[in-house]
């Protein structure tokens, strides 16, 4: 059966990144038989440019008829001091399409440690899984002269949703490890987070579950990072660690990331921003991009073969020193694409 995969290239480096994505695609669907059709849309600056909107309506209804969804970046600083930013169009396609859980994974790559601001990052291979639908982004917000206030609300169902996510990730995963992050010391959305977790544990005989309090996990992704397997947390909790996660490898050009939706659709799109200073340099690191859609292979299309032909064909260009200038090497975009289609 055909698959409909819906393009969203957006705005800075992204339609650069976009193509390269893409290219890499038709390879490995070429090598494995996958049959799909591609459709583009605005999103970000580029549709507020043209309609208006971030998200205008013609590109949500795209989404939601797709079987999965590839995001490039979007944003520029033109926007910073506008009434309608390219990044409230990410909010509004997270809530429009159930997108609640968001999956970053982390792998420190042998021939890029020394990109690290840290030393000890040997084996250090983990997965971050974020609540992106609820918590305080989405509660009330009151500003007032000399006060403000910020509502954090979730609701039991959303915190077992995750949290069976988590668990469900852990399964297909060597150690078998769930961190659950929190602040039930003081919070009490955290607290009804926690008994949520031993709850759902229960069913997961064959998974450990350990907990841990936000800030002692943010120093351990920075003294221990070993130690964790999978790691679940609410919103803003998610937001930061994710962000701390991703300074381990010392580049966010080599880091992918999906957003599931409830009903099974999910968003895959690099972490980084993008980039306008260097956008139509040809310079831009693709990476993070191909391996978005490796991860789109296996998590939408259940296509292991695929993803690990691209993840395979990624490190081998990595071990033969080709590299972006990000990187530390001298590769174009276009130079980088090419050394990893040779190597599929």
């Amino acid at each position: 059966m055909t698959k409909k995969i819906v393009t969203l290239s957006g705005d800075g480096i992204g339609p650069e990144i976009m193509e390269a994505g893409l290219e890499v695609l038709a390879a490995v669907a070429e090598k494995i038989g996958f049959d799909y059709v591609l459709e583009a849309k605005d999103f970000g600056g580029v549709a507020i440019d043209k309609q208006g909107l971030p998200l205008p309506a013609e590109t949500l209804v795209a989404a939601k008829n797709a079987d999965a969804i590839l995001l490039a970046a979007i944003g520029h600083p033109k926007y910073n001091s506008a009434k309608v930013r390219p990044e409230q169009g990410l909010l509004a396609i997270r809530k429009a399409l159930g997108l609640y859980a968001n999956v970053r994974p982390l792998k420190i790559y042998s021939e890029l440690k020394g990109l690290s601001p840290i030393r000890n990052v040997e084996n250090v291979d983990f997965v971050v899984i974020r609540e992106l639908t609820g918590g305080v982004y989405f509660g009330e917000h009151t500003l007032e002269e000399d006060k403000a206030r910020d509502v954090n609300d979730y609701t039991a169902d959303e915190i077992r949703r995750i949290l069976r996510f988590a668990f469900e990730t852990a399964r297909k995963r060597p150690r078998k490890l769930v961190t659950s992050v929190d602040k039930q010391n003081v919070l009490a959305t955290s607290k009804l987070w926690r008994k949520i977790a031993d709850e759902v544990a229960l069913d997961y005989p064959d998974v450990t579950l350990e907990h841990q309090l936000v800030d002692s996990c943010a120093m351990l992704l920075i003294t221990n990072p070993q130690k964790f397997d999978v790691i679940v947390t609410e919103n803003l909790f998610g937001d930061i660690l994710t962000d701390e996660a991703s300074s381990l490898a010392g580049t966010l050009g080599v880091m992918p990331s999906s957003s599931h939706g409830v009903g099974g659709l999910a968003l895959y799109e690099p972490i980084h921003g993008s980039a306008p200073d260097i956008a139509g340099q040809g310079i831009a690191n693709p990476v993070s991009m191909i391996l978005s859609v490796a991860m789109m292979l296996r998590e939408s299309f259940e296509l292991e073969n695929g993803a690990t032909l691209i993840e395979n064909a990624v490190e081998k260009t990595f071990t033969d020193g080709v590299l972006t200038q990000d990187l530390g090497g001298r590769a174009t975009t276009k130079e980088m694409t090419d050394a990893i289609l040779a190597r599929l």
